[in-house]
């Protein structure tokens, strides 16, 4: 397994930044190879991986740190944390030795040393949580049957079915190899008010039947703040209002809809005005909804 360069592929030519800095070297690379700008490319396709990837580990200062020591232990103190323009050597040498090293010298193959195997596993989140992102204990049991509690952090505008690498956190590896990496799974739950369809989100507006009848103005909640629509004389129940750019927020900064689906809602319990109300409606109304059901 390669040891990604997460500094080379945002662009960074030091690992002294700031997580600001990172941020903004994150943005320009997520519009460069942005899907919808490179439609087809399967290079694209694969940088932004890496892209999200590189984002998620440099973002949260105490995994950086953890990346730092991981990869000054293997290339040493003395090295350059990055590949000069140029150089082609791959960074695989690194776990299987050089072949320049000399017909005397065993490697790392015939040593025996074997990297421990990666273990994937995954988690549901609210929708809420995907948003804002958080820290999120979670616990997993081991081989031998123990429950193990890990710390995640979980970036905000995490993508549906996105898996977070934790690495050194799976199988250990025998005879001194490297462990493995945890791969975890994040699968969005609904969770009320909102449903979650690919960036849109989707909520169900309730109105009363003379607001649907009449048009009126409501007020409706995006995750992170209220906004009033104008709702249209006539709305059916079934009807959606689209309120552009109030949807969920991938970790690029991308922004989808807020879908409103209108749900047309009768009182269960009048009182007595509202009911004399109902009945002269009935008396006068010559509306019939069934009667274009009538062949």
């Amino acid at each position: 397994m390669v040891f990604k360069n997460y500094y080379k592929i945002l662009n960074l030519e030091t690992t002294h930044v700031s997580i600001e800095e990172i941020k903004v070297a994150y943005r320009q690379a997520a519009k460069k190879y942005h899907p919808d700008l490179n439609v087809g490319d399967k290079l694209a396709e694969e940088k932004i991986k890496d892209i999200n990837e590189a984002y998620r580990t440099l973002s949260v200062p105490a995994q950086k740190r953890k990346y730092d020591r991981i990869w000054n232990s293997r290339f040493g103190k003395t090295e350059k944390a990055f590949l000069g323009k140029g150089e082609k050597a791959s960074i695989i040498n690194m776990f299987i030795g050089n072949a320049g090293e000399g017909e005397g010298k065993q490697s790392n193959i015939t040593k025996g040393i074997t990297k421990g195997e990666n273990i994937e596993t995954e988690i549901g989140i609210g929708i809420q949580e995907a948003f804002y992102g958080k820290e999120k204990m979670i616990s997993l049991r081991t081989a031998e049957g123990k429950i193990r509690n890990i710390m995640l952090t979980i970036p905000q505008g995490i993508k549906n079915g996105e898996k977070l690498r934790l690495i050194g956190q799976g199988k250990q590896g025998e005879n001194g190899g490297k462990n493995g990496d945890l791969l975890i799974k994040i699968n969005i739950e609904d969770s009320k008010p909102f449903r979650l369809k690919g960036s849109d989100l989707y909520t169900d507006l309730l109105l009363t039947p003379w607001e649907a009848a009449l048009g009126a103005k409501a007020k409706v909640n995006s995750i992170d703040e209220e906004t009033k629509i104008y709702i249209p004389q006539g709305i059916q129940s079934g009807e959606r209002i689209k309120i552009p750019g109030k949807g969920y927020k991938d970790s690029s900064g991308i922004r989808g809809d807020l879908i409103a689906e209108i749900k047309i809602v009768v009182p269960k319990n009048l009182t007595e005005q509202e009911r004399k109300m109902f009945e002269k409606l009935n008396e006068i109304s010559k509306f019939n909804p069934r009667s274009e059901q009538i062949l």
